[in-house]
């Protein structure tokens, strides 16, 4: 994709940016006033700025400021603060003089909700009771960001964000406070402009955030602890995510922003492998004759051919302000983006609009909410990145041989016959190139939303949401015959006809409907407000099941033909009834207690209902007589809370009920001229599945000083998930299969996080933001349910090396998915012995001697952002690290051996250079030798900004420069330290990414 306008524009503003930048003012007058609230006391932490500049103050602790050095001819004052209207005052400075303007500021109902969103309604952020953290665009990570939670890595305590690879799109792991579950879903909820949205994967879409476009959004907020979640019930024991986009406010003048990026992503670590002479010299000492015999004579990279320098352009525009009192904002997105490793790409663009006018006296206000997107991908084979990196390095990427023309041209391991040869790993590179595997997915999020003052009942509201979140998907997966050979044992001397083309198809609604009153009051120093509410929502996955089709195109049928019998429908029902309570006495005393039912049609009558309560408690002692005047402490509360939510996602949506499984393409048979499927036979199922539940506990402490430029936030917690929704073997004949969900077991996280903010500069030129947050979590499994006492435990954790074999287990007393392996003995050199290991139950005999040693969680999270200002300069950078983490090297463990150079006839495969150290003459797979340590501090991004001001008639104009995974530093060996599962195998390396970009404001 090119961009000729845009590239001629971005060198224009740059030329503009640094060759004519805006002249200095010789003259300054200041500028000084109060800021103050309805009730005209002071706002302390309120922001003034001179329109158009970066030059302006916070308000003292009584409510005034003062900025001085404002140039002569200033004209606007913009006065801003978190839960308030933004208000901009006129103003004429004069050289030499001071002016002063005062504002008073009205209360917000839409920037406390972006501030303190709780869910159904707000709060304002002093009467939170519960764990809630909130990250705004100014804090989010910059550069190139193509996934929304890539927004708060390292920003938030207690959330731990890992991305799955360097992919464009690729998935991440959310967990907040540790996985809540062991095959259910662990996920947060996710609700974005008040849609809660479906947890569950799109085909054709590895991450379905990456169908938002992330400019578009203004603020997270994250939903810790049950007193806050469990207004969302059924859902919430993930933790709950509310996302809130930008919008347009009332009496904004017309304005158009254009962000716009370019980069480039290279490769920042790579699998560790011998060089070809390395190889050459190793396989000649340690290999076989035959093996000796199939040595080439180049001097192949693969990893060069295999990954590459990957571009990417990312442009949004906006338009917003306010149209005859109508706030709006509408905007679009496009994003083009290459991966690392060749054939790999994404495609997106992005619409969003939002209205919220009000009426009726602004009795009536609407919020009106559609954010649309198409997302085509071409994704790459992962299983090929390893490959690449262990194939031969002496044979050639292609060769002119007349046996190799069959297959493009590419080399391959070829038998006596000219087949592929067996057991032999297939030329990566012809893998990748003749693999088309693509998918376009379209999703539409949107929700209109009424909130009506009642008339004639001060204090009295009604809500009504009405949303949606629907996506079509479809992908067709195409290998060339010549990918992996291809050879047709009936046609020896023809191209092979043995490729395979395959499609898929997925519909996905979601429908909401959601309506509740509110009615809050004041008496004397009491205010309440207590709510009520109802919500119906329904969830329906389908698609259609292809007939088989060669990729030859030599097909039986049309290749769009479909089974007149559905690939598969799930369709369930939530319907939910909800309340919340909160009091606060005198600004000191509070509370929030809140009541969710939620009732689902995945569960039999009987099991379907479940209650989930909360409560919340609160004492801020800064209030009380004795701190009140304290100019030190601006800030102090107390918090403790209790809540249940419950976890459903499990499984299908019929799977307490008898059912029959219906035919696939594999299973059809012709009813005259169409092929149709039938019934193969009865399902397993589990009529008494019900709810998981978890119980929290949680205290916690806000501190502020100095104004609240230092803030703290400490919570401890205890979350215990009871009836697990997990995958469990039943007895023989007790059921139609012998593994089916139910509900066993127990499992706990206890831990502490805190979280720091400190302005350590503040001044007219120069300001320093640094936010320093961490988490420590212990997690535990407290019971498997009814098993044997000497059952140790349900072994997990899928390796190759052999068939069924599994390095992680979950036993009771240990972590989740602690790794199950030998204790390793060492000689006197310091290295491994084969073979060799620990006896630990003295019985004579290793084979038994397994034992759980480490976890691939982390014990520790860390983060640590700094945010410097210098003028018309900008310098941020964020780090992250984690402690405690450990990876099962999978791919040292299966190549730091000699047994490719030993066993295999005819060919010969690439080795880890750890064999230097272990000298193995066979895989160990289950040695804790290869449970290595992957604690790491990275540097998730370095971004420098210039603030041009304005240009050519613009408004403003700022440049940006971000290095996105600039460094690591760890030990561990293998790709990559932070994997979610903790076993390193074909694993796509995380890009290091070269960013420029522009802001531009018209």
């Amino acid at each position: 994709m090119k961009h000729p306008y845009l590239a001629k524009l971005l060198f224009l503003l740059l030329f503009a940016a640094f060759g004519f930048p805006s002249g200095a003012y010789a003259q300054t007058g200041s500028v000084s006033g109060r800021v103050t609230d309805s009730k005209n006391e002071g706002i302390p932490g309120a922001t003034v700025l001179i329109e158009g500049t970066t030059l302006g103050s916070s308000s003292n602790v009584d409510g005034t400021y003062s900025i001085q050095n404002v140039p002569a001819g200033a004209k606007t004052l913009v006065i801003s603060f978190v839960g308030y209207n933004t208000v901009r005052r006129p103003i004429t400075v004069v050289a030499g003089q001071n002016t002063e303007t005062a504002a008073s500021l009205a209360e917000n109902a839409t920037a406390l909700a972006e501030a303190v969103v709780v869910g159904y309604g707000t709060q304002r952020r002093q009467d939170i009771t519960g764990a809630v953290a909130t990250v705004d665009a100014k804090q989010f990570v910059q550069g190139q960001v193509t996934n929304p939670d890539q927004l708060i890595q390292g920003k938030v305590a207690g959330v731990s964000i890992t991305t799955s690879g360097g992919a464009p799109g690729a998935p991440s792991t959310v967990r907040i406070r540790g996985n809540s579950s062991l095959n259910a879903n662990s996920d947060p909820l996710y609700v974005i402009d008040g849609v809660p949205v479906d947890k569950g994967g799109i085909n054709g879409a590895s991450n379905p955030l990456s169908l938002i476009n992330p400019s578009d959004i203004e603020t997270f907020t994250v939903l810790k602890d049950a007193s806050a979640t469990a207004i969302y019930g059924n859902r919430a024991s993930g933790g709950v995510i509310l996302i809130t986009t930008k919008k347009g406010l009332q009496g904004e003048k017309l304005r158009v922003e254009l962000n716009s990026q370019t980069g480039i992503s290279t490769t920042a670590r790579r699998y560790e492998t011998l060089s070809a002479g390395e190889f050459r010299r190793l396989v000649t000492e340690n290999g076989a004759p035959s093996q000796l015999a199939t040595l080439g004579t180049a001097n192949t990279n693969w990893q060069d051919e295999v990954f590459r320098n990957g571009a990417t352009f990312d442009n949004t525009v906006s338009l917003l302000g306010s149209v005859a009192k109508v706030p709006f904002r509408v905007s679009y997105g496009n994003l083009y983006q290459e991966g690392i490793v060749i054939t790999n790409k994404l495609k997106r663009n992005t619409g969003s609009i939002s209205l919220s006018p009000k009426l009726l006296d602004d009795r009536l206000r609407i919020d009106v909410n559609a954010k649309g997107s198409v997302l085509e991908n071409r994704f790459a084979n992962y299983d090929q990145i390893a490959n690449a990196a262990f194939f031969d390095p002496t044979q050639p990427v292609r060769a002119t041989e007349a046996r190799f023309a069959r297959y493009g041209g590419y080399y391959q391991f070829l038998g006596p016959t000219g087949g592929p040869l067996g057991n032999a790993p297939g030329n990566p590179i012809a893998a990748l190139n003749n693999l088309n595997d693509i998918s376009t997915v379209k999703r539409l999020i949107g929700n209109v939303q009424f909130d009506y003052k009642v008339h004639g009942v001060e204090g009295l509201r009604a809500n009504l949401n009405l949303g949606l979140d629907l996506t079509r998907s479809k992908g067709s997966k195409d290998t060339s015959p010549a990918a992996f050979g291809g050879y047709n044992a009936d046609a020896p001397n023809t191209p092979g006809l043995n490729g395979s083309y395959s499609q898929e198809e997925q519909e996905k609604d979601m429908n909401l409907l959601e309506a509740y009153l509110a009615y809050g009051k004041q008496f004397g120093g009491t205010k309440f407000d207590i709510q009520g509410g109802y919500a119906y929502q329904t969830f329906t996955d389908q698609g259609p099941n292809f007939l088989p089709f060669r990729s030859d195109r030599k097909t039986l049928v049309n290749k769009d033909a479909k089974l007149a019998v559905p690939g598969f429908y799930n369709k369930y029902v939530l319907i939910s009834y909800f309340s919340r309570a909160t009091a606060n006495v005198q600004d000191k005393y509070l509370l929030t207690a809140t009541l969710r039912n939620d009732r689902t049609s995945r569960f039999r009558d009987g099991n379907n209902s479940g209650w989930f309560p909360a409560l919340g408690l609160a004492w801020r002692v800064k209030n009380e007589e004795f701190l009140k005047d304290n100019n030190t402490i601006s800030e102090l509360k107390l918090r403790a809370g209790y809540g249940r939510t419950g976890q459903q996602d499990i499984g299908g949506a019929y799977d307490t009920q008898p059912r029959y499984a219906l035919g696939t393409s594999e299973s059809q048979y012709l009813f005259g001229n169409a092929a149709t499927g039938f019934i193969t036979g009865p399902l397993g199922y589990n009529a008494v599945l019900t709810w998981e539940t978890t119980n929290t506990y949680n205290a916690g402490l806000d501190l502020g000083f100095f104004d609240n430029r230092l803030t703290a936030t400490v919570d401890v917690y205890q979350r215990t998930a009871s009836d697990l929704l997990q995958e469990v073997n039943v007895p023989a004949g007790s059921n139609l299969v012998n593994r089916l969900n139910a509900n066993q077991g127990a499992l706990r996280n206890r831990g502490i996080e805190l979280g720091l903010n400190y302005g350590v500069v503040r001044s007219e030129e120069l300001n320093w933001d640094v936010n320093l947050n961490g988490a420590y979590n212990v997690n535990k499994i407290t019971s498997l349910g009814l098993q044997d006492a000497t059952f140790p435990g349900v072994q997990v954790g899928g390796i190759g090396g052999g068939t069924g074999n599994q390095i992680q287990i979950r036993s009771v007393g240990f972590p989740t998915d602690a790794f199950y392996v030998y204790q390793q003995v060492y000689g006197p050199d310091g290295r491994p012995v084969e073979g060799a290991y620990v006896d630990r139950n003295n019985n004579g005999s290793t084979t038994d001697d397994f034992y759980r040693y480490k976890q691939p969680a982390p014990l520790v999270t860390l983060g640590f952002s700094s945010n410097v200002t210098y003028k018309k300069l900008a310098l941020a950078f964020t780090l992250r690290s984690n402690l405690g983490n450990y990876v099962y090297n999978a791919n040292a463990a299966d190549r730091a051996n000699f047994g490719n150079a030993q066993a295999s006839t005819l060919f010969v495969s690439n080795l880890s250079p750890d064999v230097s150290n272990t000298n193995f003459a066979r895989p160990q797979l289950f040695s804790d030798y290869y449970v290595q340590n992957a604690s790491f501090l990275r540097c998730q991004n370095i971004s420098l900004g210039y603030n041009v001001g304005k240009v050519f008639g613009a408004s403003s104009l700022r440049v940006t420069g971000n290095v996105q995974n600039p460094f690591i530093i760890t030990k561990y060996d293998g790709v990559e330290p932070e994997i979610n599962g903790g076993i390193d195998r074909n694993f796509y390396p995380v890009a290091r990414t070269y960013t420029l970009g522009i802001a531009l404001g018209i």
